[in-house]
């Protein structure tokens, strides 16, 4: 999913990751939540813990009070063609980013190849996906880190134009 109409090799955007990510406060809910993502995904879920105190709403720091899942590769061009389809392929431009972009599905029996599940019953999850450019791996290594110039960054601008010539996503 890079744009090929691009000349120069290291210039070319890329779909780095997606992740599904679904938050609650309740256990039980959370263990829907788990089973939710691991039926979309194909995927085992980790556990989000809080970091902060927030006594309004009862939660407190090495709480799970959410689930995430990243996907990679293949299944995550495949996920994300799944998901784009419950927001009919429509991207609020407040939603996009420098190099990612997000939305939310309200409700996952809105995907059409996932069918209603009586124990998991009505939720809904978030989407974030996070484009990438050849050398950024310069930044996340721990030995060696190397310099990634500005012009090599990926803004926002770019960002609209990779969403919507690759896939194929209006942006409103």
């Amino acid at each position: 999913m890079g744009n090929s109409n691009v000349k120069n090799i290291m210039r070319q955007i890329n779909v780095d990751k997606v992740t599904l990510h679904c938050s609650t406060v309740d256990a039980g809910k959370l263990d829907k939540s788990i089973k939710l993502l691991k039926i979309i995904s194909g995927m085992e879920p980790i556990k989000t813990k809080a970091t902060k105190r927030i006594p309004t709403f009862k939660i407190r720091p090495g709480l799970p009070i959410g689930c995430k899942v990243t996907l990679r590769g293949e299944k995550a061009r495949n996920v994300l063609k799944l998901v784009l389809e419950t927001v009919d392929n429509k991207i609020n431009s407040k939603k996009i980013m420098d190099g990612s972009f997000s939305f939310g599905v309200k409700e996952y029996i809105d995907i059409p190849s996932i069918q209603f599940q009586r124990d998991i019953g009505i939720l809904g999850f978030d989407v974030t996906v996070t484009l990438k450019r050849a050398g950024y791996r310069v930044l996340l290594k721990k030995s060696k880190k190397g310099r990634f110039p500005n012009r090599q960054r990926i803004k926002r601008e770019e960002t609209i134009n990779f969403v919507k010539e690759n896939l194929g996503i209006e942006v409103i």
